[in-house]
């Protein structure tokens, strides 16, 4: 595989990251408008929050969380089932040389943020936190 002259680092290259940005909007755009032919996704409302793209773009891995965070295996599902046409509309709308895989998996960002929140709130933790600020201080 050749490799790429202008991205030889750690993480996604630019390219990679503004073709996501521009998948996660248009799949949103779709997704909210309904133009999908499955009654059950289009009534549900589900928040496309980031898309990862492989270095040669052809895979597209979705993170995905239905409105409310209930109804997660049922939104995969829905998406799963309707990936064909949803690649369909996204590499039409998009005008892209080739159509990505997509693959739909469930946000997990904001459930890991709720249990930072939570450890943060336990005593011995903030007791910690308040030892560490004072021994910052001098």
């Amino acid at each position: 595989m050749a490799k790429n002259k202008f991205h030889d680092g750690p993480g996604p290259s630019q390219r990679q990251l503004r073709v996501g940005e521009l998948i996660r909007r248009t799949l949103s755009d779709v997704l909210m408008q309904g133009d999908i032919h499955d009654p059950e996704l289009n009534s549900m409302s589900i928040t496309v929050s980031e898309v990862r793209t492989s270095p040669d773009l052809k895979i597209a891995t979705v993170y995905v969380l239905p409105l409310g965070g209930g109804h997660r295996q049922e939104a995969i599902q829905a998406l799963k089932r309707n990936k064909g046409e949803l690649r369909r509309m996204i590499t039409k709308k998009m005008n892209l040389k080739y159509a990505p895989d997509f693959r739909f998996l469930i946000d997990e960002t904001f459930d890991k943020m709720d249990e930072a929140r939570a450890l943060f709130q336990q005593e011995k933790v903030r007791q910690d936190l308040d030892r560490v600020e004072d021994d910052g201080e001098d």
